[in-house]
């Protein structure tokens, strides 16, 4: 009898532990496609890429810079409008694709031209992870990926 006590109290143990491995992994955020196709701007320039949130909890992309431009802003394209959004979601084990016609980076107040062969740096900030650095390629203004996007 008393092996059986023993026995239960080790199971309730076990569960009680695996319980506690089981809390939110948090977000675990990668950027993977990355480019700029050259701006016809001396102005403005848009950016493309894809946010991939392989964590147990989503994020919000909060803000975006880079040394290029005097500001970068996330935009949406919804019914042929495009408007800046302040914050966008990225969910737990989902994505958010930035593609033309759809979700983009504008970079305004461009303080030079890119010109395609040339990388541009980012920084991603986001709510509750780490800033992410993403090196962007300029590409030729035609530029069509041919996956991802």
């Amino acid at each position: 009898m008393r092996r059986l006590g023993t026995a239960a109290a080790v199971t309730a143990l076990g569960l009680l532990l695996a319980g506690c491995g089981s809390e939110d992994s948090g977000p675990d955020l990668s950027v993977s496609g990355a480019y700029m196709p050259q701006p016809v701007s001396d102005t403005a320039a848009a950016g493309f890429l894809t946010i991939e949130n392989k964590g147990g909890s989503g994020d919000e992309l909060t803000s975006v810079s880079s040394d290029i431009a005097g500001t970068v802003t996330v935009h949406e394209t919804v019914d042929s409008a495009m408007r800046e959004v302040s914050k966008l979601v990225v969910p737990a084990d989902g994505s958010v694709v930035f593609k033309s016609g759809g979700t983009h980076l504008m970079f305004e107040k461009l303080k030079r031209k890119p010109k395609e062969g040339d990388t541009i740096s980012v920084e991603l900030h986001f709510a509750d992870s780490d800033p992410v650095t993403v090196e962007m390629p300029v590409k030729p203004a035609t530029y069509t990926p041919t996956t991802g996007h």
